[in-house]
């Protein structure tokens, strides 16, 4: 065991006389360590229950003769920190919880770790964590929040914010947008939507690190806790048959997830966070992958932001098992890899049921023929940009406007807000990229503008930053290369036609290769200052939002 190293023989008296300062006996010093890492705080709604997650795992932990020590990560609401520079700080934080976990597993000698998390950058900074100590893991989300009722009909994060464009187009009073802020987030858990927390959830369970369930058992079910136990209990199961996270994260197991993901209609920021956990397990996952999986991929779930259906609404049905299991039907999925459970995905899908056709629609009977995500490219985005096609208004996946340039998402969304987007128009966000923001912000705030607005129908939004599974419309993010490493983005001007087809996967900017080089040749890059050595580095060393916005080496 790892731990044997702080443990074992007359020279470690020492080390276990302060573990005993802690109140461990040497019968429980002698166990395995299992590092129980918590990501609970009083901030973030879909973590302020993980205490009581974190307790049904070291339960479970100690049960099954392991020593449970749990310590604590960091996490920031993206709900909370949106549109203004608690943003910036939000894809950052993955990175740096990757790091934190590692130096707590690797200064303390664990044998094993449970991850206790929910919300979006924390799932896959746990991820990561896992590929790089590749110690004996399990993960456990704190599960999804119900839906909100207002007015007959469930309700979720995105129609609040969708309500404020609403109200700001005079569609709506205060006092109604009140009665929305009131109801519309009613429990603990992650966001009730297939929203990034939980689209990330579902990968984790389809990956394999988690076991059946994680990705859409309410938070406020009991079945809840119930699964908390049954982690802590596989846990020492994994101690024992030494299966490891690089035993599970393979390219067959990414394959799978991406194909759940294209088949749920997930966030586009899967396509930043999978590359990521990929990396750290020592491979490769393009942009052009996620694009194949998605064509021969159908989108089988219509989930809020873009359907009517919620997360407790796919557990109802069968949740991520009986989609995996719809999807092995067809052979769109390999049912060899293997999982916590310690069994193969093929036999964890035994017992698998589908209980509703229409939240899970048939192979033959799609929401879309293709899967939920589509990458464009063009002379505008050559390395890529990614478009969540299925919350997409048919009449904008092809669209050619003038561009309404902005540098900044503050600037875009007062223009938004008052008025200033007139149809037709493609808004272009822009100097918001990893290294531009510094931080990539998503830009849930003109996006839900411009649907409360009705105009996701006829405006469309391109940027080098990234939206918020809550997004919907014809929003286009991730447009690499970015502003400012020089991307052809940071050369359009006002008025410049933008041509958008997102079945020719096709992201144009219409001018000739003579005028891009002229003006090439004239650009002089927007530097914007921050106030924070924290996000200088992480400018310093992140790389593009195509490669997952992963540091270099």
């Amino acid at each position: 065991m790892q731990s044997d190293k702080a443990k074992k023989g007359p020279e470690r008296a020492p080390h276990r006389s302060l573990l005993k300062a802690s109140g461990y006996t040497d019968w429980e010093i002698a166990r395995p360590w299992v590092g129980v890492v918590n990501a609970y705080n009083d901030i973030i709604p879909g973590h302020i229950h993980l205490k009581r997650i974190t307790a049904a795992v070291k339960s479970a932990v100690y049960a099954f003769g392991g020593l449970p020590l749990e310590f604590p990560v960091i996490g920031v609401c993206d709900g909370i920190a949106m549109n203004h520079e608690g943003m910036r700080y939000s894809l950052p934080s993955r990175e740096l919880i990757m790091d934190s976990i590692e130096v707590m597993a690797r200064g303390h000698a664990l044998d094993a770790l449970v991850m206790v998390t929910n919300c979006d950058k924390i799932i896959p900074g746990m991820a990561m964590a896992a590929a790089v100590l590749n110690l004996p893991t399990v993960m456990i989300s704190g599960g999804p929040m119900l839906a909100g009722t207002e007015g007959g009909r469930d309700t979720d994060l995105s129609n609040i914010f969708e309500a404020v464009g609403k109200e700001a187009a005079g569609m709506m009073t205060e006092e109604e947008l009140r009665e929305i802020e009131d109801t519309t987030c009613p429990t603990c858990g992650s966001c009730a939507g297939m929203f990034t927390a939980n689209t990330m959830n579902c990968m984790i369970e389809a990956l394999g690190l988690a076991l059946p369930g994680n990705g859409t058992i309410p938070a406020v079910y009991s079945a809840r806790d119930r699964l908390a136990k049954e982690a802590g209990r596989h846990i020492m199961m994994l101690v024992e048959r030494n299966i490891r996270p690089l035993d599970i994260l393979t390219d067959t197991a990414f394959d799978n997830a991406l194909a759940v993901d294209m088949a749920l209609g997930g966030s586009t920021n899967t396509a930043l966070h999978l590359p990521a956990i990929a990396a750290s397990a020592g491979l490769s996952l393009s942009l052009e992958r996620i694009d194949e999986i998605s064509r021969k991929t159908p989108h089988l779930c219509s989930m809020s932001p873009g359907g009517a259906y919620h997360i407790q609404d796919l557990y109802a049905a069968g949740g991520v098992q009986a989609v995996m299991a719809r999807l092995l039907e067809g052979s769109l999925l390999d049912g060899s890899a293997i999982t916590v459970t310690g069994h193969t995905v093929e036999v964890n899908l035994r017992t698998a049921k589908i209980k509703n056709e229409e939240v899970i629609r048939p192979l033959d009977n799609p929401y879309h023929a293709e899967g939920g995500l589509a990458v464009l490219k063009g002379n505008l985005a050559p390395e890529g940009a990614v478009v969540k096609q299925t919350a997409v208004d048919p009449a904008m996946m092809r669209h050619s406007g003038p561009a309404r340039v902005f540098e900044s998402e503050e600037a875009a969304s007062k223009a938004i807000l008052e008025g200033g987007i007139r149809k037709g128009d493609v808004v272009v966000i822009r100097y918001e990229g990893p290294k531009g923001g510094p931080g990539m912000r998503e830009m849930l705030t003109p996006t839900s503008a411009l649907a409360g607005m009705g105009m996701d129908r006829s405006v469309a939004l391109i940027t080098d930053g990234r939206f918020s599974g809550a997004s919907r419309g014809a929003s286009i993010g991730h447009v690499s290369p970015e502003a400012a490493a020089g991307g052809v983005i940071a050369l359009v001007r006002e008025g410049d036609v933008i041509e958008i087809d997102i079945p020719g996967r096709r992201l144009s900017l219409a001018l000739s290769e003579e005028e891009l080089a002229e003006r090439r040749a004239e650009w002089k890059p927007l530097e914007r200052p921050v106030n924070s050595m924290f996000l200088e580095r992480y400018r310093s060393f992140v790389t593009s939002g195509s490669q997952g916005a992963v540091f270099r080496k």
